[in-house]
């Protein structure tokens, strides 16, 4: 029965992607953009569903399981604070930047605001090198949970394999549109059927008060402090984590599709909520794993889907697997799109197909590289064992680390291609240093201390980018009256 619903579920996401195929104009704006006609409730779900993946329901609880509540402070309230000032500050103004230049991508934003063809080609490789475990959790997530679901029948890679096969089909044949109007359908899915769960096992347990008492007389009552297993640097720290969504290029093109500036509205005043409705019930549910389950024996990866399995079998489990499956494929498809974007017009176009290429064929080939992405990610899936939520920390640090370059683009006139290029190494060298720290060591902090490597990763690019810009030739004129009309071209 559980496989039968997931397989009616799959079906009406397929179905969703095949209706959007029959609006698609054949064109690389509206396969890429859809031609910026997205509205304000679909940016709002396509964005937030992107953004929150398997990491805000399995990982989220897997997390809580282990170490508390405390953990609903290190990512969900600060993104909370910081994502909707990111997409009114940042977001905003590339949306302008990107319909007034027609920009598919971020790459060809700072490439051409710092006239410098070396700096897209690094930054492509940045950017899709941190995109890899991201990508990872997405995949690793479907495995479990249809493993989980099934009693171990069903293998990992099974779950994997599907969850990419579906993707493939409804990306390549729907691009943007098609992925906005399946995310949005997908993020309220998860939603709705994250609040049953959460309410359902509740039930099961006689009520929140009741397992609340549970967990403590199990011994576990330092779970339900908030904070109390968590250094206070690495609380504080954690808050430059959430600033990874302005450099996200899933999310820049999410921006990119948006019919006008006042479609931001909803994503800026809304987000706030949609973040506590989807991080409290997992948070909750992964403290109220304990009760059942001991870390010793059942991972934090599976903790929720086994919750589920336990307490909500048969029909009702169908339903809620459906729901971590939309919160998986929300967040994997336009990633794989996005990358398939970048490839496309970063690589192939720029370096000498820019006028060869028809738009049918441009199309081919975003679609031929979300096919190798897939293949990639589910290869790398079956031999990866490692903590979803801290598999996305790694991957959301890179990004924050990187938000730097971002606000300098589009405020500091002054900030020079050199400057730009020596933050993104820079990011890219520490990122490798830390993440090889850390790969031994899965609670590591630098020095021990705990701050996290993101804050000493954006502190450096903050850094170098102002110091060597400094120290260079600012941009010329044209280029500062190209993206600071308003300016005298002045330099400073």
């Amino acid at each position: 029965m559980i496989l039968l619903l997931i397989a009616i579920y799959l079906a009406l996401v397929l179905s969703i992607g095949l209706f959007s195929n029959r609006l698609f104009r054949k064109t690389g704006e509206d396969y890429f953009v859809a031609s910026r006609t997205i509205g304000p409730f679909v940016l709002l779900m396509s964005l937030f569903g992107t953004h929150m993946t398997a990491f805000s329901l399995l990982g989220a609880s897997g997390e809580a399981y282990l170490n508390g509540i405390g953990v609903f402070g290190l990512m969900a309230s600060s993104s909370a604070l910081m994502v909707p000032v990111v997409f009114f500050f940042i977001g905003t103004r590339l949306w302008a930047i990107g319909k007034h230049h027609r920009y598919l991508t971020q790459v060809q934003f700072f490439r051409e605001r710092w006239e410098s063809a070396p700096l897209g080609l690094a930054l492509f490789l940045v950017l899709a090198g941190l995109m890899v475990p991201y990508l990872l959790i997405g995949v690793m997530g479907g495995g479990i949970t249809l493993n989980s679901m099934t009693g171990g029948e069903v293998p990992q890679w099974v779950g994997g394999l599907l969850v990419c096969a579906v993707i493939f089909t409804y990306v390549t044949l729907g691009g943007m549109r098609g992925t906005a109007w399946v995310n949005t359908f997908q993020t309220l899915v998860f939603m709705v059927l994250g609040a049953v769960t959460f309410f359902m096992i509740v039930d099961q347990y006689g009520g929140l008060a009741r397992a609340m008492q549970q967990v403590r007389e199990q011994g576990n009552a330092q779970l339900l402090v908030r904070g109390d297993k968590i250094n206070p640097w690495k609380m504080l720290t954690y808050t430059f984590i959430p600033l990874s969504v302005g450099m996200f290029p899933h999310i820049f093109m999410h921006w990119l599709s948006a019919k006008s500036a006042r479609t931001f509205r909803y994503p800026v005043m809304f987000y706030p909520l949609c973040i506590a409705i989807v991080w409290v019930p997992s948070v909750l549910l992964g403290v109220l794993g304990r009760i059942d389950f001991d870390p010793a024996t059942t991972p934090g990866n599976a903790v929720l889907v086994e919750m589920v399995a336990r307490h909500a079998p048969g029909v009702l489990g169908g339903f809620l697997a459906a729901g971590v499956f939309a919160a998986i494929m929300s967040s994997l498809d336009s990633q794989t799109l996005a990358l398939g974007t970048m490839f496309t017009q970063d690589i192939v176009r720029h370096y000498g197909f820019r006028d060869q290429l028809s738009e049918r064929q441009q199309v081919l080939i975003g679609r031929l590289f979300v096919l190798g992405i897939l293949l990639v990610t589910f290869i790398l899936a079956q031999v990866s064992a490692r903590s979803i939520f801290k598999l996305a920390v790694w991957s959301f640090s890179g990004f924050s680390a990187l938000l730097p370059v971002a606000v300098a683009a589009l405020f500091w006139k002054r900030s020079t291609a050199a400057g730009a290029m020596a933050a993104v190494l820079s990011v890219a060298l520490l990122w490798i240093y830390f993440f090889v720290q850390g790969w031994e060591n899965p609670g590591y902090t630098v020095g021990g201390t705990g701050v996290m490597p993101v804050a000493v990763m954006f502190a450096v690019s903050a850094l170098m980018i102002v110091l060597v810009s400094l120290l260079t030739a600012p941009p010329s004129a044209a280029t500062i009256g190209k993206f600071f009309p308003e300016s005298s071209a002045d330099g400073r």
